[in-house]
């Protein structure tokens, strides 16, 4: 199901075979494995955020890290954000980030902090697409699990 929400909202870059990461674009879950790929890395304890800006037909205008934190935290600066989705005449992003705790579930955090983001981007007219939570073994889809059941929700797509 996940795959079918970011690939029905997504396009690889025009021409392109793969991201920065060498992950097939032509795949069902290019954007997925890309996401995977740049927050689940070593030290696995670290937290990460990774942003995926799309222009007005979703294809990738580009990436970037956004931020870093501890085990269990993680600092985003929604000013160096937008910026970029701004310099990049971005219609819409992706977001992700990973949980080292293996908890493949939004916090309140995690929440509150997704509605935030939806609301500077819908002011600035850049679409939140999702925001994607990874563990090593799952990913959990905000949009997928919908805006008012994120806490109740189980991860949406397992490997």
């Amino acid at each position: 199901m996940i795959e079918r929400v970011i690939t029905s909202r997504l396009r690889p870059p025009p021409g392109a075979s793969a991201f920065s990461t060498g992950v097939k674009a032509s795949s069902n879950s290019f954007t997925i494995d890309f996401l995977r790929a740049m927050v689940i890395t070593r030290p696995f304890e670290t937290e990460r955020f990774h942003v995926v800006f799309v222009d007005e037909r979703r294809s990738h205008l580009g990436d970037a890290p956004m931020g870093s934190g501890g085990a269990n935290c993680l600092s985003l600066r929604m000013r160096e954000l937008f910026t970029k989705a701004l310099s990049l005449r971005a219609h819409g992003i992706v977001v992700a980030h990973n949980h080292p705790s293996g908890l493949c579930r939004p916090s309140r955090s995690d929440i509150v902090s997704t509605r935030r983001l939806e609301q500077v981007a819908s002011a600035l007219d850049i679409e939140l697409l999702d925001h994607l939570i990874f563990t090593q073994g799952a990913v959990y889809s905000m949009r997928a699990g919908a805006i008012h059941e994120y806490e109740s929700r189980q991860p949406v797509f397992s490997r």
